[in-house]
């Protein structure tokens, strides 16, 4: 039901399928998110952000990157494979009017997510300013996509190899330092990064919002694994948001909570990418 129509890498561990899913390519809108499961059985759901989607044809595009087992199982599957099954669309959409001038930043691979943000912005009649950052050129995504619609762009590398050598939060100081200063910043990517963009916003008091999709574990708010402090309250990220005012999330306190399944989830990676380099070798052996 779940076909994969197009399936490509875009970084060293980033992966790009575009998947058909006709009702939730019909009902999703900007800033939501789908649970996928890789068969009908017991399998982890793992929640993604949709990254495009094309209504009348009917397909959603996910953009994922291989760190866990199951987004490393999901990077081997090939054009004609089926995922068991999509659940969504989830979340809370971003809220969109037209505003003037609205600054999107994306770090790494949340430059995906951001991406229809971006298109949502500017169909609302919105100036878009795109702000993307990554340790280097090779990490860089979808800036063919973010060339078509921003109406100015920005790209930060660490070490100079593309764009600007320096972090996003250069740019991002500089846009709120002008007269008229952004209407609004929108942050997508590391913790970390976005951290700083909401102080960087905070002191030209520009509001800004951020999507904390990365901490988001079952996707249902069930488990509780998404629990963040948003201005004193307690939230969950995929049934209150993703998306918050970020001045007031702790993110101190979000990124201590993200680090709790990490020896789990690294035990996991790391035995799931044996089992794929067992496979390849089987393979090839089988070839020769």
């Amino acid at each position: 039901m779940y076909k994969i129509i197009e399936k490509r890498q875009l970084s060293a561990d980033v992966f790009y399928a575009r998947v058909e899913a006709p009702d939730i390519a019909k009902n999703r809108k900007a800033g939501q998110f789908v649970l996928v499961q890789l068969d009908t059985d017991f399998a982890e759901r793992v929640p993604l952000t949709i990254a495009d989607a094309d209504a009348e044809k009917g397909w959603i595009a996910l953009v994922f990157q291989a760190v866990g087992a199951t987004t490393i199982k999901m990077s081997r599957l090939h054009e004609g494979d089926e995922l068991g099954a999509i659940l969504g669309p989830l979340g809370n959409p971003t809220h969109i009017e037209k505003k003037g001038h609205v600054v999107c930043v994306g770090g790494g691979i949340g430059v995906a997510p951001l991406h229809p943000i971006v298109q949502a912005h500017k169909a609302a009649g919105n100036r878009v300013t795109v702000i993307m950052g990554a340790r280097n050129k090779d990490l860089i995504i979808f800036e063919k996509e973010m060339r078509e619609l921003a109406d100015e762009i920005h790209i930060m590398t660490d070490d100079g190899s593309a764009g600007t050598k320096g972090l996003v939060t250069d740019p991002l100081k500089t846009l709120c330092s002008q007269n008229p200063k952004p209407d609004e910043v929108v942050a997508i990517g590391p913790p970390i990064m976005m951290k700083f963009c909401a102080l960087t916003a905070k002191e030209f008091e520009v509001p800004i919002t951020v999507s904390l999709n990365t901490i988001m574990i079952d996707g249902t708010g069930m488990c509780g694994g998404c629990r963040v402090n948003i201005g004193g309250k307690t939230k969950f990220v995929c049934v209150d948001g993703p998306e918050f005012d970020g001045h007031l999330v702790d993110w101190d306190n979000m990124m201590l909570r993200m680090r709790a399944f990490k020896p789990r989830e690294t035990e996991q990676a790391h035995a799931c990418r044996m089992e794929a380099a067992a496979d390849a070798k089987a393979e090839k052996g089988a070839n020769v």
